[in-house]
């Protein structure tokens, strides 16, 4: 914790606001008859204020917190009646609280937050109903009375229900008010903020969504037991009908009304508890009608909350004033340098000891194994790069190292650093020393810049806001370090996901994907971050689609397909593994006969196509004609773009830039990559959902039904009952393409459709696809496999980083070189690309 004067000043508010009010009432200024409201209302800021930062740091919703505000009321009543000293009351109610509310927060902490409410609400039923039996130490239902309680300290004696004890809550709330103000910029509500927004994140820095949730309910119950301490003082009578069930319902429309995790929004949420009834009587309604109006216009008008919603033409002001104009965030100029390239891997061979070592490493899913037998070693210094198609298990091998495998089972052994891996969990792997990135950048959403690096400390010293400062410039982040990371384009999103793995000085960084979705510059930029570390001395594991940027830092490349390892070498031979390049373009024996005459009639225009996704590019300048009747195949490395180009063509997708263009009324179908099945539904319901999406019934709908299925295999038709949920990949395959038939389209478009599937049934896909060439329909394939793509196609298009880098006939002797170019590194001269564009438009014969 790092207390400045501003922190200061902002945490003497609360305080000062409470002497004030303490100074109106001693004066008189206040109404005998108003000041036990105000009392009340301080009491019921503490548990609004409880219950708001709870749901807003942890995201969990509690129904109980009038269970343990009555836990702390009853500990009063008993203490009074037992003469306990008012330290031991408030010791055993706060301890009390903490502790049942650890329980809670714990066992919530695996389900998610509908189930953890249902808990809460089961733990109030259970409370209310041991307080109306426990009769001889709560009273039942006719309550207990709060005689006095004498301080241990000398501080005096509290009457129940005198005026002492308005005073007392007053100053308590201020208090709890002012304490709050500096929780708000900890570590603590870092970390909690940090486990709500990405638990498998959090977990890779360090933090255990399960202690965090079972803490965060520890304070919370505990300050709503206190809470209830000054309730029993300020009442002078306890009984069951404060704590009710409706009361609890109560207490989240205070906080929404507030606003969820504000400091202020607690003390109006406190407020509005305290008035509603005499807001009920003013206007002639009960207090349950007024509460839901209320609550309903909120939601509908100020869905953030009142505080909120007055806080944001202020924050307006100040973001209009303090923006840049450009978005774009430079490296300052020190970190511009060209960096020495990277050892070759011979240098490093024998210099460094060995970091990493995992021998016969599997991870298994059920019957599915993911990764098998995987062995490979890492040395300290060492940048070692891992390839792969999609669903070669690069990624099931990542997670194995920073333990996140999930409920897959994983066999083998792994020591790093000479201490046993695999058994470790993965919050103490960041204490080995191990950071991860991910490949989407997964950023806590709800952090600044800065937060998202810092939350990676337990307690935050001045030293560790500076270490992060100047982390923040390494990685060009200095100048955003206060904004929030949706505000930002994605590739600064990347920066962000690699400074926080960075922090704390890593001896080992893997890296996922982390070239994906960058332009140019970018890579480059995030090509000099990865030598810097390896010449700081950083071992560095990484995987990647974008070959070049990869293996231009790699020392050694590591080639995996279908969860085990096929190759190993330097970048500049692994590719010329057979098996590695087969892994990539695929093999093919024989060639599935497609129809020899196709028409010139174009289908679907695509003209200067380009997309992306928050910054992303994903297309770009796509020109493509999909004429009728023709087989096009459309390849690419994972993420290459197919998947979007695919969506454009569908129509499912509207490009953010260029035009899509159609020849008359053209209906497309499109068969998702892996398939989208409604598993639960039979076979028979999911192809009648798809035909009543498309508006067809009665009669048509039996028409369909009855043509579709005479497409699928034996073996499927005699099943239309059965659950999709029990079909083989390749029986679920035929069943999505067979949903994409049964609206009759002239353009049918399919994505990856043998991804994962045995070579044999990948063959029966294929054929039954050509069966619908030959029938007149219009096949466009996504596909990874060069190989699969030249072999049962009319036309080849190969994207690679978004842009279509070769285009033509796979009878062209010349264009099968070109391919392979362009799909590892965009081709091999853009020239020749250009004059084989007439191969787009020129007949198939």
């Amino acid at each position: 914790m790092v207390f400045n004067r501003s922190l200061l000043a902002k945490a003497a508010l609360g305080p000062a606001a409470g002497a004030v009010l303490m100074a109106f009432m001693a004066a008189g200024a206040i109404p005998a008859y108003q000041m036990y409201s105000v009392g009340l209302a301080a009491v019921y800021t503490i548990v609004v204020l409880s219950v708001g930062l709870l749901a807003g740091w942890s995201g969990i919703w509690s129904v109980g917190h009038p269970a343990f505000f009555a836990i702390g009321a009853y500990f009063t009543a008993y203490g009074s009646g037992h003469d306990w000293p008012l330290e031991a009351v408030v010791l055993g109610a706060v301890a009390t609280g903490a502790v049942l509310g650890a329980f809670i927060g714990y066992a919530g902490a695996r389900f998610s937050v509908l189930y953890i409410a249902l808990l809460t609400l089961a733990f109030t039923t259970v409370t209310l109903e041991v307080v109306n039996r426990w009769s001889s130490v709560t009273g039942g239902d006719q309550g207990v009375p709060v005689i006095e309680l004498r301080s241990a300290l000398g501080l005096g004696t509290l009457l129940g229900g005198g005026t002492d004890a308005q005073y007392l809550a007053v100053g308590a709330a201020a208090v709890v008010l002012a304490l709050a103000v500096p929780a708000a910029g900890s570590g603590l509500r870092m970390r909690l903020v940090a486990a709500k927004s990405h638990p498998l994140a959090a977990r890779t820095i360090g933090i255990a969504p399960e202690a965090q949730s079972s803490l965060s309910f520890a304070v919370s119950a505990a300050c709503t037991s206190f809470a209830g301490v000054l309730l029993g003082l300020l009442t002078g009578f306890v009984s069951p009908d404060p704590f009710s069930l409706t009361f609890g319902i109560s207490l989240i429309a205070a906080c929404v009304l507030g606003g969820v995790g504000t400091i202020l929004g607690a003390v109006a949420g406190g407020v509005y508890l305290t008035w509603n009834p005499s807001l009920s009587s003013a206007v002639g309604l009960p207090q349950p009608v007024v509460q839901g109006l209320v609550l309903i216009a909120v939601l509908l008008f100020l869905p953030g909350g009142v505080v909120p919603f007055l806080a944001k033409p202020a924050r307006s002001v100040v973001w209009r004033v303090l923006r840049r104009p450009d978005e774009h965030v430079p490296l300052p100029a020190d970190e511009s340098a060209e960096l020495s390239p990277v050892r070759a891997a011979s240098e490093t061979a024998g210099d460094d000891p060995v970091l990493l070592r995992l021998e016969h490493v599997s991870v298994s899913y059920g019957g599915l194994k993911a990764l098998e037998d995987a062995s490979l070693s890492l040395r300290q210094n060492e940048i070692l790069a891992v390839i792969g198609p999609n669903g070669a298990g690069k990624t099931t091998l990542l997670n194995a190292l920073s333990g996140l495998t999930g409920n897959g089972r994983v066999s083998g052994s792994a020591d790093f650093a000479g201490r046993p891996l695999l058994k470790a969990r993965a919050t103490a792997r960041r204490r080995l020393g191990i950071g991860r990135t991910f490949q989407h950048a997964e950023v806590f959403s709800e952090l600044t810049v800065a937060e998202n690096v810092l939350c990676t400390r337990r307690l935050i010293t001045a030293r560790d806001r500076q270490s992060v400062a100047r982390l923040l410039r390494s990685v060009g982040l200095a100048d955003v370090a206060d904004r929030r990371p949706g505000e930002l384009p994605f590739g600064l999103q990347k920066r962000l996901d690699l400074a926080r793995a960075m922090a704390e000085e890593p001896k080992l960084l893997i890296l996922d994907e982390p070239f994906g979705g960058l332009d140019a510059g970018e890579r480059a930029l995030l090509a000099q971050h990865i030598r810097r570390l390896h010449a700081e001395g950083t071992a560095v594991v990484v995987i990647d689609h974008v070959l070049d940027d990869l293996f231009s830092v790699a020392h050694r490349v590591i080639a995996f397909d279908f969860g085990r390892t096929i190759g190993e070498g330097t970048p500049d031979t692994v590719l010329q593994d057979p098996a590695v390049r087969s892994s990539y373009l695929g093999t093919v024996d024989g060639r599935t006969p497609l129809p020899e005459h196709v028409g010139e009639r174009s289908m679907i225009r695509l003209r200067g196509i380009g997309h992306t996704y928050g910054g992303v590019v994903a297309v770009r300048d796509v020109d493509l004609d999909v004429r009728q009747g023709v087989v096009l195949g459309i390849a690419g490395a994972n993420g290459a773009g197919k998947s979007t180009l695919g969506g454009i063509l569908h129509g499912s997708l509207k490009p953010a830039r260029g035009d899509r263009e159609t020849d008359g009324t053209v209906r497309t179908s499109l068969a998702p990559e892996g398939r989208a099945l409604f598993k639960t539904l039979s076979l028979r319901e999911n192809l009648e959902v798809a035909a009543y999406a498309a508006g067809i019934t009665g009669a048509p709908l039996r028409e369909r039904l009855e043509e579709t299925v005479e497409w699928l295999p034996p073996r499927l038709r005699d099943r239309m009952s059965a659950s999709a949920a029990g079909l083989s990949g390749g029986e679920q395959q035929m069943l999505a393409i067979a949903r994409a038939l049964i609206v009759r389209p002239d353009v049918l478009i399919v994505d990856e459709p043998a991804l994962g599937l045995a070579p044999a049934l990948v063959d029966e896909v294929y054929d039954r696809l050509a069966r619908l060439a030959h029938d007149g329909l219009t096949v466009v394939l996504l596909e990874q496999l060069l190989s699969r793509a030249m072999s049962v196609c009319h036309e080849v298009v190969v994207l690679h980083e978004g842009g279509i880098a070769a285009h033509g006939r796979p009878g062209d002797p010349e264009f099968a070189e070109q391919a392979e170019a362009a799909y590892f590194s965009g081709g091999l001269d853009a020239a020749a690309t250009a004059a084989k564009a007439d191969a787009r438009t020129s007949p198939v014969n």
